[in-house]
């Protein structure tokens, strides 16, 4: 026996160790099984499946894409194709008369009897494009303006200052607020150095 300790303590200390060591031991399996519980784990998705997941998901969005690009380009050109036979419908009455009036032209007595025809195919014409929303742009004795207009030429003038339009070459025509195509214009330089402009 060692000094000091009675057989009592060193009995009380071995079973104070053993407790110890006990719980200790208690406490590491606890904390081993925190660690290894299935019930734990089952909320926990696995890395691989997670991934295939995701990349099925990618597949079928890239997939819903395609579809739709496709669908909405098919509409596209359907509603394209729609415009234009409509355009076509409105316009073939005014190429049966001008074609009408191109086979009276021969057996005519004279111009002025063609030429009457011929107007009264582009007064037809005129209607129909005023229809279908679509104005000729007014030019001659106006203010050039190059959103609409465009200028083949500058000639100098007596009569008009600089920038009027003297003469129309091309018609030009608006939908709505959109340029269909510009006229073709001669403007005005104004009068020669020295001449003055007629009032």
């Amino acid at each position: 026996m060692l000094p000091g300790y009675s057989a009592a303590g060193i009995h009380m200390s071995e079973e104070t160790n053993k407790t110890a060591n006990g719980d200790a031991a208690r406490e590491a399996t606890a904390d081993s099984a925190e660690v290894i519980e299935p019930e734990v784990l089952e909320g926990k998705p696995d890395a691989g499946s997670e991934l295939t997941r995701m990349r099925d998901q990618l597949l079928r969005t890239a997939a819903d894409f395609d579809n739709f690009r496709k669908r909405a380009r098919r509409e596209q050109d359907e509603a394209k194709r729609g415009g234009q036979q409509q355009v076509l419908k409105d316009l073939l009455p005014v190429f049966d008369n001008l074609e009408r009036a191109a086979q009276h032209a021969d057996s005519a007595n004279d111009a002025k009897t063609v030429a009457d025809g011929v107007r009264m195919v582009l007064k037809q014409f005129d209607t129909t494009l005023d229809r279908m929303g679509i104005k000729r742009i007014p030019t001659v004795g106006l203010p050039f303006d190059p959103a609409v207009h465009e200028a083949i030429q500058h000639v100098e003038s007596a009569d008009h200052p600089a920038g009027v339009i003297l003469h129309e070459v091309q018609g030009g025509y608006m939908m709505g607020n959109q340029l269909v195509r510009a006229a073709m214009v001669v403007v005005s330089k104004g009068p020669a150095q020295g001449d003055p402009v007629a009032s």
